[in-house]
């Protein structure tokens, strides 16, 4: 009766985990509109993308029936995240004008799906029961869940020597700290190490983020109207340099 209810308890935070997990990945799409908009990524980094690529591939192996039996729910939300930080990431490319920049994003994809590829037929050759390969597979998985929640730092690096959050996405660090709370909740019915320990981390540095968010919110709408107004002082003395240098109007001068 008991291991039912936890079960049922685990199924329904699984599914709730997924929910919140989707909008994790799709959390940047603002940020894209915005880059669409503008025609160029500025400054914002490719690395959570990047590192939430090579995390949710690393997952869906973890997933796979073969290496961690029972976990349909970690490899169906996953496979999906691992579709959506493709899109992601080719959009990033399309509108990166750095080549250099742009060399290195598709050297890691490649270097990423390489070594997907030589984790998962090692695993499932190599090693030979689940228990092993659930083991294998999710300390690999615990290193990368915690690059994806880490790979924000430097961001958070240029957002307090900058004091502008501009460039650090207010809700993919909201997001982040939702996923993480649904997963460490649900690796604890039953526990599940490999699942608890990033997930853990992962809340503690999406805090950390949104706090920073709160600390410095004023003042980049402050270095934002700062930009702004200089920006239309800007336009206004080209206009003033422009209106004195027309040439009709310098010969109707001569003439009077």
């Amino acid at each position: 009766m008991v291991s039912h209810l936890v079960n049922t308890i685990r199924n329904v935070v699984g599914i709730t985990g997924n929910v919140i997990s989707l909008f994790l990945f799709l959390s940047p799409v603002p940020t894209f509109i915005g880059i669409w908009k503008k025609g160029s990524v500025e400054q914002f980094s490719p690395a959570p993308y990047l590192a939430t690529l090579i995390n949710c591939m690393v997952w869906v192996i973890y997933g796979l029936p073969m290496v961690h039996p029972n976990s349909t729910l970690v490899m169906t939300i996953n496979g999906t995240g691992t579709a959506i930080e493709v899109v992601l990431l080719t959009l990033f490319l399309i509108f990166c004008h750095d080549k250099r920049k742009r060399f290195e994003v598709l050297l890691i994809v490649l270097v990423e799906l390489i070594f997907i590829a030589v984790v998962t037929t090692l695993v499932l050759t190599v090693v030979h029961s689940t228990e092993r390969r659930s083991m294998v597979v999710g300390i690999i998985a615990i290193l990368f869940n915690i690059m994806m929640y880490a790979s924000p730092l430097s961001v958070m690096k240029l957002v307090i020597s900058t004091k502008s959050v501009e460039y650090m996405p207010f809700f993919l660090s909201l997001a982040s700290f939702a996923n993480g709370v649904a997963w460490t909740t649900y690796a604890f019915l039953p526990f599940d190490p490999f699942i608890a320990v990033p997930n853990g981390l992962g809340t503690l540095f999406s805090l950390a983020q949104l706090l920073l968010y709160a600390t410095y919110y004023n003042s980049t709408k402050r270095i934002i109207a700062a930009r702004q107004e200089t920006k239309i002082e800007m336009n206004l003395s080209e206009v003033v340099v422009n209106g004195n240098n027309d040439p009709k109007k310098t010969q109707q001068n001569t003439l009077d």
